[in-house]
């Protein structure tokens, strides 16, 4: 099975949220073909969460589970350490209230 490139991914998961009238922004833009993506959750309040893809060996499932959660400013460290450990990973704020972020309909896992 073919993989998306992470660029037209992240293109199609910004219009998404366009399309509902979330707010987001490419804060890092990684490597256009392989790199990770980040989904860092803001939801205005001064707390965020972060979410990363994953892989269930157990039932071969990508799924989004949470990488940190908490104070803004404890998410954004370690945003910053994960870019540190590997500066192709993509970054993208969505900004939402009501904590939306799109991640759980179907085709985004």
């Amino acid at each position: 099975m073919a993989r998306l490139t992470s660029s037209f991914w992240v293109s199609a998961y910004l219009t998404r949220l366009r399309l509902n009238e979330i707010p987001a922004f490419v804060v890092a833009h990684g490597d256009d073909t392989g790199g990770a993506v980040l989904v860092k959750l803001n939801t205005l309040d001064g707390k965020a969460r972060v979410f990363q893809r994953s892989f269930d060996l157990m039932s071969g499932d990508r799924t989004w589970v949470i990488l940190a959660e908490g104070p803004e400013a404890e998410v954004d460290a370690s945003v910053a350490r994960q870019r540190g450990f590997d500066p192709d990973i993509w970054v993208i704020e969505v900004e939402s209230k009501e904590g939306r972020h799109l991640l759980d309909e179907v085709g985004l896992a």
